[in-house]
């Protein structure tokens, strides 16, 4: 039993002063910022801030790995990267390839879910691809490419027997609505990703299971002309649609601040999550370096410019260098939206979206005790999950 004694806790948009004790796997209770407890140990805290476990469900890699290295070791290593940034319950994300490497990253979730189930939550993967737009492709390998087909899903949604847990696609592809009804069926989220969709075919695609719109305004169609009319895009559908999800890249660099503030005035936080779409060289990365991107045998390069990885003509990024805190950081400080806004949007909102809200994302009685600690300079500082220090900072001090 650990009490973490005068905490400014976060929850449900309000910042209030208390101590939390947690017992068992979960916040047993919320007492007073002066509580004693007996039989616990106590955490003097002094004021710092306490938020529930961060969420991502949209990372493909970080310290030199990748999700599409197919292997344990290297999801596991992108795994811990997070959890060290505050992520308690991450979905690791593929990017597009053979559908022999997609089953090996399932394989690779279930062994690795086991492996870190003391410390991380690691409920099932994120598919990015393979049904995306070529001409939206954003550095996704194009050999892979194609169209909905239910003779190859139908087989892949059953092998990974619930560990997919969202995917990923461009709704405007032939089969993408047949897709998209199947995918709900199957408790699977699905997300309008790398689209050139219009606002109509994204309203179509609401219909049968579509319900957010994946890295907001990255890959993803705007106003153009059709036959000479100007015809609308996901993005303007992403800001008329109220039940759909806004997922933005909160690195600073992908929407920028005024960018940012805009979405948070027209959208607002009820609407919006926060993901880092890190890469493999998050927590590596160097200023003007040369470095690779997704699965190793690729052979694909990018600079990391400007605080972000871009592609080697600058046209684009290929992904972030960010996760957890950092994001909070950015949208908060760079972007000066409210630290508890932020705080919803990296737990809450992403819970709600992945349908765990009835015991993560939130700091109430019962709900695991999954909670991060961090000062006012919104640096990290303790990381708890289900009640048990998992920050090596921490762990390594002690």
């Amino acid at each position: 039993m650990i009490l973490l004694r005068n905490v400014r806790m976060i929850e449900g948009g309000d910042v209030s002063p208390a101590s939390l004790l947690m017992d068992d796997g979960v916040l047993q209770a919320i007492l007073p910022p002066d509580a004693a407890a007996e039989n616990a140990e106590v955490r003097e805290c002094n004021g710092l801030y306490a938020a529930p476990g961060l969420i991502e469900q949209h990372a493909h890699g970080a310290n030199g790995a990748d999700v599409m290295d197919c292997t344990p070791e290297a999801m596991d290593t992108v795994c811990e990267y997070h959890l060290q940034h505050g992520v308690t319950t991450f979905y690791p994300t593929t990017s597009t390839d053979s559908d022999e490497s997609i089953r090996r990253v399932i394989d690779a979730c279930r062994t690795v879910s086991a492996q870190r189930a003391a410390r991380q939550n690691v409920p099932g993967i994120h598919i990015e691809g393979q049904y995306i737009s070529e001409a939206r492709n954003g550095g996704m390998y194009l050999r892979y490419i194609r169209t909905p087909d239910p003779a190859e899903y139908v087989p892949l949604v059953a092998y990974a027997d619930g560990w997919i847990k969202r995917w990923s696609i461009a709704p405007e592809l032939p089969g993408a609505l047949v897709f998209g009804d199947y995918c709900t069926a199957h408790g699977i989220v699905c997300s309008v990703a790398h689209s050139d969709a219009t606002y109509d075919e994204v309203k179509t695609a609401m219909a049968h299971g579509f319900r957010h719109l994946t890295h907001f305004y990255s890959d993803m169609n705007s106003v153009v002309r059709i036959n000479g009319f100007r015809t609308m895009g996901a993005i303007e559908a992403g800001y008329d649609f109220d039940d759909l999800w806004i997922e933005v890249i909160g690195d600073g660099c992908h929407i920028p601040p005024q960018l940012m503030q805009y979405l948070y005035r027209h959208v607002g936080p009820k609407r919006m999550h926060l993901v880092s779409d890190s890469v493999r060289v998050a927590g590596t990365a160097k200023e003007g370096e040369y470095v690779d991107v997704g699965s190793r045998d690729r052979n694909m390069k990018g600079i990391v410019e400007d605080g972000v990885v871009k592609f080697l003509d600058r046209s684009a990024f290929h992904g972030s260098i960010a996760s957890g805190i950092e994001l909070l950081r950015a949208s908060h400080r760079k972007a000066g939206l409210p630290l508890t806004e932020c705080v919803r949007m990296l737990t809450a909102n992403p819970a709600e979206i992945m349908r765990i809200d009835d015991h993560k994302g939130h700091l109430k009685e019962g709900w695991d005790a999954d909670v991060v600690l961090f000062d006012d300079d919104l640096n990290l500082k303790e990381v708890f999950y289900r009640g048990c220090s998992v920050h090596a900072e921490h762990t390594a001090s002690n």
